[in-house]
């Protein structure tokens, strides 16, 4: 009776575990507006994606000044050489942050239907209004920066599940908690614990490969969605990307615990049974 309910407390723990981790991941990495920024930062030094923005802001800040066709067309190239040196601007990295953090918020803090976006959505003003700035004042012109230029990257839908995310991921670490509590309560009822400790590291391994199937599904449907813009596309690749290689390296440490389970666990047993037969009586020759 004792196997079977320590049994029943590692599957337990296992479930727990198999949820808990990912929401735990998700709302560090995904939730969470510094973790977020964080994982997202990278993507602002990617030279393609560079070449994206400086395209956009062009448009943007063309039609934003007061000049007719024929000084716009002079000025245009001034223009285009300011938006391929945003990047190196002093004022770049925090545009770029602040274009993350005002993104974050209309995706994960406002609700569909509050007066937020209703898809995932790119808030590039900050970039924006570094570039207008800089043309303006080589140009002498007086510029009014938009309050928000707004880039649609994925779909209601996916926008509805990160909202849902938000609200239910934090529950992760009370799930973990659950996780703990019910390993420990199979170690002390368990007649065997190292018999435990290998059941654990094999369900663990177990749940680690069903964790890697759906990050790899989870991804690909992400990006078969197309938004049709070529940031968009461009930061969805580079997000989901940075986001399959940071989960997968918690999957790899998940390896190897349920590594250092079996082992741990398959040395008990061996240390057990080398103690059981040395108290039993030797025969006499």
């Amino acid at each position: 009776m004792r196997t079977l309910v320590a049994a029943i407390m590692v599957l337990l723990a296992l479930v727990l575990t198999a949820v808990a981790v990912p929401a735990i991941w998700a709302d560090r990495n995904v939730v969470q507006e510094d973790g977020f920024v964080a994982m997202a930062a990278p993507l602002g030094s990617d030279t393609e994606f560079q070449q994206a923005l400086a395209d956009a802001t062009v448009k943007s800040v063309s039609s934003q000044l007061d000049l007719n066709s024929a000084l716009l067309a002079l000025v245009q190239p001034s223009i285009e050489a300011a938006a391929k040196a945003l990047s190196s601007d002093p004022g770049y990295p925090a545009a770029w942050t602040e274009t993350l953090r005002r993104s974050h918020r209309l995706t994960v803090a406002d609700t569909p239907g509050s007066g937020g976006a209703d898809r995932l959505t790119l808030d590039i003003a900050p970039l924006l209004t570094l570039l207008e700035n800089k043309v303006a004042a080589g140009l002498d012109v007086a510029v009014t920066p938009p309050e928000q230029v707004l880039i649609e990257v994925g779909q209601p839908a996916q926008r509805t599940a990160i909202v849902r995310l938000s609200t239910y991921a934090p529950l992760g670490y009370w799930l973990a908690g659950g996780a703990g509590l019910a390993l420990l309560l199979a170690l002390v009822i368990a007649r065997r614990r190292s018999s435990t400790l290998v059941l654990t590291g094999l369900g663990l391994a177990v749940v680690a490969g069903l964790w890697k199937l759906a990050l790899d599904r989870i991804s690909a449907a992400v990006l078969a969605s197309s938004s049709g813009n070529a940031i968009a596309e461009l930061f969805k690749e580079q997000f989901v990307s940075a986001a399959t290689k940071d989960f997968g390296q918690w999957i790899v440490v998940a390896l190897l615990v349920a590594v250092l389970l079996v082992v741990v666990g398959s040395l008990g047993r061996v240390l057990r049974r080398e103690r059981g037969s040395s108290r039993r009586p030797r025969g006499s020759t």
